[in-house]
């Protein structure tokens, strides 16, 4: 698991309603948890999951749709928390932002 300067560990939050978004987690209570830089993934490929996702990355980062960052969500279902490794945070900071 890969933290930032302010030691806030980087990872992917797989929601019950909201999909699933990537970044530093700030806290967790029960099923409420806070992220920060985080980006929503809409599409990925070269992934088979969200585990290998947050082990690896990606192998197709041009053909993923990762949205922008924002500077805070709240998630409040969340129904799994994966850290990442170092490398997987690298490769998923690399994917291009997805907008219109």
């Amino acid at each position: 698991m890969e933290k930032s300067k302010k030691e806030n560990p980087y990872v992917v939050v797989r929601t019950y309603s909201a999909g699933v978004h990537t970044g530093e987690l700030v806290s967790q209570k029960g099923k409420e948890v806070v992220l920060k830089n985080s980006r929503r993934i809409w599409y990925w490929k070269g992934a088979t999951t969200l585990s290998q996702l947050a082990m690896e990355g990606v192998k197709y980062p041009d053909e993923c749709k990762f949205a922008q960052p924002v500077d805070s969500i709240t998630l409040t279902e969340a129904i799994e928390i994966i850290p990442c490794k170092p490398e997987a945070v690298k490769n998923i900071k690399a994917v291009p932002e997805w907008k219109i």
